[in-house]
């Protein structure tokens, strides 16, 4: 693994990432495209197959690591592939919002605020761990794994995915660079609006945003790296493979474009045409890439595996 940030320590990192999720727990869905609806469903349903290597099953008991505002653990529930769900975050803000939106969609989740190395749960809880987007945030990758396997029951699931890679990292520095430069010229076509940044006293958090968010991230990984974290805390079956290329590139472009403004100044009609045009490049990725080329290559890894028993 490949730290992001050396000279932050633990504490730090999580400090940064508690202050970080708090202050964009409101906006998140938005920011993030994320939907509850047929499309959402079809894009979670789609990465934890892709994770597993075959179609989701249905467990019983599902703790979501990381949950953020629940993307994954919504979409999951509606669709019965998860029967009971208990949702993490270090996160009390994104918790709230998860808990709101459960509630408007007439779900039941239960929410307990912790990082995923001291999780509050009993040995043998859960018949599926899983996450998205949140190992690269986790400062102590060994003990968090010992605890997913911990509180698995016997032959229970693993299932991690958008962690990033990496070479896929890498890969993604030049469409943010080219987003930032694009991003005057784009504002002005579209007709979007300059952020304003609020004063603080705090030189690294405006708002809880650009500056902060640079923070947060704490490995990138190679597909052996991770693999290795999983059998060395003791899972078998182990499952690495990669996710998303063109789409990547192609999303990290939008995001540098979309970075400094106000979200309610970006035309609906801009909206629309960037999210189906990155699906369009994930089909593309899916259907000829992804089948093709290494796990390393891609910006996003799915990790899976299985506890013995």
């Amino acid at each position: 693994m490949a730290l992001t940030n050396p000279n932050l320590t633990t504490e730090q990192i999580r400090d940064v990432n508690v202050r970080y999720h708090d202050a964009a727990a409101e906006s998140y869905d938005s920011k993030w495209a994320i939907d509850y609806g047929p499309v959402g469903a079809r894009q979670v349903l789609m990465k934890l197959g892709k994770a597993l290597g075959h179609e989701p099953g249905r467990y019983p008991r599902a703790l979501e690591i990381g949950a953020g505002t629940g993307y994954f653990t919504i979409n999951l529930l509606r669709h019965g592939v998860i029967e009971q769900a208990t949702a993490t975050d270090i996160s009390p803000g994104m918790l709230r919002r998860l808990g709101s939106t459960a509630e408007e969609l007439g779900l039941e989740v239960a929410t307990t605020c912790a990082d995923a190395e001291h999780l509050p749960f009993e040995d043998r809880s859960f018949d599926l761990v899983f996450g998205h987007a949140v190992l690269h945030h986790v400062p102590d990758l060994s003990v968090a794994m010992a605890e997913f396997r911990r509180v698995l029951a016997p032959g229970g699931t693993l299932a991690f995915m958008g962690e990033p890679s990496r070479h896929g990292d890498r890969l993604a520095i030049a469409p943010k660079r080219v987003g930032a430069i694009t991003a005057p010229v784009w504002r002005r076509l579209v007709g979007a609006q300059p952020k304003v940044e609020r004063p603080s006293e705090d030189p690294v958090v405006r708002d809880g945003s650009w500056e902060l968010e640079q923070l947060v991230d704490a490995h990138t990984f190679t597909p052996d790296e991770l693999a290795d974290l999983a059998r060395n805390a003791g899972f078998e079956g182990v499952r690495v493979s990669g996710e998303e290329l063109v789409a990547n590139g192609y999303g990290w472009l939008l995001r540098s474009l979309e970075a400094r403004v106000e979200p309610g100044s970006v035309p609906l009609g801009w909206h629309k045409f960037a999210f189906r045009s990155y699906l369009a490049l994930q089909r593309l990725d899916s259907a000829l890439l992804e089948p093709r080329l290494p796990a390393s290559l891609f910006y996003n890894l799915l990790l899976s595996g299985r506890k013995p028993g």
